[in-house]
């Protein structure tokens, strides 16, 4: 392994990157798109990665990039994803750079990802001849959207023949400084459902003449928490979220029917198959005693992130190299969701987080939250995770393979 961590800081050039970075992050932070709309934002990505030189550049899909680095020596194919789009979100903060398109916003640190791989393909480029196999850039776009791009570009052909892949995400809750590492089970799988109770409406003074469907709906609602305290194994996780309870438009009216939309979160594959049963078991005896019907729609959504153990064990070992003991966080697992997943459906993968906030500066508040920001300190860590743990390996790996 190249080992560069003495030159990261006293190199001018890094140093010339690390502008760059925290440049092309506020430039995308001020121009922000959303999920399969990041058509300038593909192209301004396109543009900078091609005044590298040396990077064989395609657009997957209409709104992601994809550049090739072919070491100078054959060896195993490594991918480094990161996510482009932002959130429909009105920004709050003030700083110079806030986003310029209303009601859009990077809500959530994928600007960030962008800045960091757009830094490491600079460096690693300019270290050809030092690689030992190849090197794909890969710039994601709709993470935050269902079907996500990232199932889009493995079906166009992005992972063919890759040998692992890694991701990182600026993560707030995290302290800028800490690299937050998980052995298997990451993100949950987010799956969405629907539910229609149709009752029989009428007039609020006259209960006993209709079918009440928000009585109806509000049974469905809280017996459908039995699923995780009464029908699963402690042990196994899963959340169930009723997120959105819709019904009626005027106070002496009993609407006929109410809309209820939520979430399911879990890792294991049998459990996720099991759960809509459950669900609409529950949702048809509550409508049936009741004299009210339903429709019951349910979408399975991304698949669960599970890190491999051994691209994992690279990935805390480069932490460990660089910046230290302290610097490592055994994160625990998380209900959220990322689409990251179809890649590591294709190749052993490693998704990390890379501690953003810093209470010191005010920077507390949560993803998805309109005065969310980032420590920029945590770019240049992200930049170097992705840079070292590239040599680390391609150096291993291809090692392995003697």
């Amino acid at each position: 392994m190249t080992n560069l961590t003495e030159n990261l800081t006293a190199n001018s050039f890094i140093d010339e990157i690390k502008e760059e970075v925290i440049g092309w992050r506020r430039y995308l932070h001020k121009y922000p798109e959303l999920s399969f709309h990041e058509e300038k934002t593909a192209q301004f990505i396109y543009e900078t990665l091609q005044t590298f030189g040396g990077l064989e550049l395609s657009r997957p899909t209409k709104t992601s990039v994809m550049a090739r680095l072919i070491g100078a020596k054959p060896g195993k194919i490594m991918a480094i994803r990161a996510d482009i789009d932002a959130l429909p979100i009105q920004e709050e903060n003030t700083f110079e750079f806030v986003s310029e398109t209303p009601g859009v916003m990077h809500a959530c640190g994928h600007d960030g990802h962008t800045a960091m791989l757009l830094g490491t393909a600079k460096f690693l480029t300019s270290m050809k001849d030092k690689i030992n196999g190849e090197v794909r850039f890969l710039f994601q776009h709709a993470e935050e959207l269902f079907p996500g791009g990232a199932e889009e570009m493995v079906q166009v052909g992005v992972m063919d023949d890759v040998d692992l892949v890694i991701g990182a995400h600026l993560w707030s809750p995290l302290e800028v400084g800490k690299v937050g590492v998980v052995y298997g089970e990451m993100m949950a799988a987010p799956d969405y459902f629907s539910i229609t109770i149709n009752g029989k409406g009428g007039h609020a003074a006259i209960p006993h003449q209709t079918v009440d469907s928000i009585a109806v709906a509000s049974q469905v609602v809280s017996n459908l928490q039995h699923i995780v305290s009464r029908n699963i194994d402690p042990l196994d996780k899963l959340v169930v979220s009723i997120t959105q309870f819709v019904a009626g438009n005027s106070f002496n009216v009993i609407p006929g029917s109410v809309l209820i939309r939520g979430t399911v979160r879990s890792f294991d594959a049998k459990l996720r198959e099991t759960v809509p049963t459950l669900m609409e078991r529950v949702v048809k005896g509550i409508t049936e005693a009741h004299g009210a019907n339903y429709q019951f729609d349910y979408q399975y959504c991304y698949r669960p992130v599970i890190n491999d153990k051994e691209v994992t064990e690279v990935i805390e070992e480069t932490v460990r190299e660089v910046f230290g003991e302290e610097a490592i966080d055994f994160t625990n697992p998380n209900m959220a969701a990322e689409d990251f997943s179809a890649f590591q459906r294709k190749a052993p993968g490693c998704f990390f987080y890379v501690g953003a906030g810093n209470k010191e500066k005010g920077i507390i508040y949560p993803h998805h939250h309109p005065r969310f920001t980032i420590d920029e300190e945590s770019l240049f860590i992200g930049f170097q995770m992705f840079v070292q743990s590239t040599f680390k390996f391609l150096a291993t790996f291809n090692e392995n393979e003697k």
